[in-house]
């Protein structure tokens, strides 16, 4: 069955950098474009960044534009989003998912404090 597992998450300074992963499994990953989203404390899953099947087109939300780099390797079916510069207003559990979506994970928490 499909399967994501996200890695990487932590608690970093304002400015601070995390690089985090995720691991799919179930599905041709090579032929699926992925996607990373976050859901903010009380609020929805928003969609942050999304990388075409061979890395060809990328898009980022307005609010992590400059800050955000997408990346994957599809010979390791796996799907990195690297944040810099982080904000407080980051804080969020971070997911990845094909699209269209289909099961999620768990996610991995991003705490963005001093």
């Amino acid at each position: 069955q499909v399967q994501f597992v996200e890695s990487g998450g932590g608690l970093v300074q304002p400015g601070g950098s995390l690089r985090l992963s995720c691991e799919a499994s179930g599905f041709i990953f090579r032929q699926n474009t992925m996607a990373w989203y976050r859901q903010l404390p009380g609020k929805g899953r928003e969609l942050v960044a999304d990388i075409s099947f061979a890395g060809q087109w990328i898009n980022y939300s307005d609010s992590v534009k400059g800050r955000f780099t997408i990346s994957r390797d599809n010979a390791k079916n796996t799907v990195y989003l690297q944040m810099n510069s982080l904000k407080p207003e980051d804080t969020a559990v971070y997911y990845c998912n094909k699209l269209p979506t289909g099961t999620w994970g768990q996610g991995t928490q991003v705490t963005v404090s001093s």
